[in-house]
């Protein structure tokens, strides 16, 4: 395993024992919003908490991106940790089991490193560019599925930011019309890297935050697969627009979802 990746395995986990140390205690949970329908729980920010400590004492002067605390600049920018500690926090202060931990690494704007941790199933995704994405240690691919007709795609509603929803809505309807089924749990972090494992043929999502997508994004990507802004470009980390599958089904995905 690639070192930066190995401490990127480390961090995930530590993120994930703290979730899972409040998995019964979440009747005297204090939660709080940080806007409309967007909460934050004292398990975000010990996760968060937990996964940078790791991060820190192996490399202290990266710079870090996390969902809670922001940007946390250091002396080597060119490298910089893209953290997600509770993925679906809605999900995990209601008991609904999908929620993950995610950690990525992008060194001079590129991805290089990937974890995405299921602290529930105790599933792990990783990935490191150039050398195939893994579940568990063991080598996956994204689905082989051809036809959009027959495929399975997740995606995830604009719950934070209404502005999305009445063009949200009117993909729905051309998707779920062309499509086997569409599935939304509530965590983009697992659903891409189920993309990537060939659980879900394809995902597409507007209005996410890099944290949301940058570990998912390269998972597919060393599992074969395709990530692209609904425009085709690769600027879906900065529009938070994000289109993914394999090479057939994302074609197929972008002309209902760009139209």
């Amino acid at each position: 395993m690639q070192p930066m990746l190995n401490i990127a395995v480390r961090a995930a986990r530590a993120g994930g024992n703290v979730i899972m140390r409040y998995l019964d205690k979440l009747h005297d949970l204090p939660v709080d919003t940080k806007g409309r329908n967007d909460f934050v729980t004292e398990v975000d920010r010990q996760a968060e908490n937990a996964i940078i400590l790791q991060l820190r004492q192996t490399f202290p002067h990266h710079s870090i991106l996390a969902e809670e605390s922001g940007l946390q600049e250091g002396r080597q920018n060119e490298y910089v940790w893209i953290i997600d500690p509770l993925d679906g926090t809605t999900n995990f202060i209601h008991g609904f089991p999908q929620f993950a931990v995610s950690i990525a690494l992008q060194h001079r704007g590129k991805l290089e490193q990937a974890v995405i941790y299921d602290p529930m199933r105790q599933e792990l995704f990783s990935a490191s560019r150039g050398a195939g994405a893994q579940l568990d240690g063991r080598r996956i691919r994204v689905s082989k599925q051809t036809r959009l007709d027959d495929a399975l795609i997740g995606t995830g509603f604009p719950f934070r930011e209404l502005q999305h929803l009445d063009r949200y809505l009117e993909t729905f309807r051309a998707v779920i019309t062309r499509t086997a089924g569409i599935r939304r749990p509530g965590a983009a972090a697992l659903d891409l890297a189920y993309v990537a494992a060939g659980r879900l043929d394809g995902f597409w999502e507007f209005g996410l935050k890099p944290w949301d997508m940058a570990a998912g994004a390269l998972l597919i990507q060393e599992a074969g697969g395709m990530v692209s802004d609904i425009d085709g470009s690769e600027h879906y980390l900065d529009s938070g627009n994000i289109v993914c599958g394999n090479s057939r089904i994302i074609e197929e995905l972008l002309e209902l979802v760009a139209a």
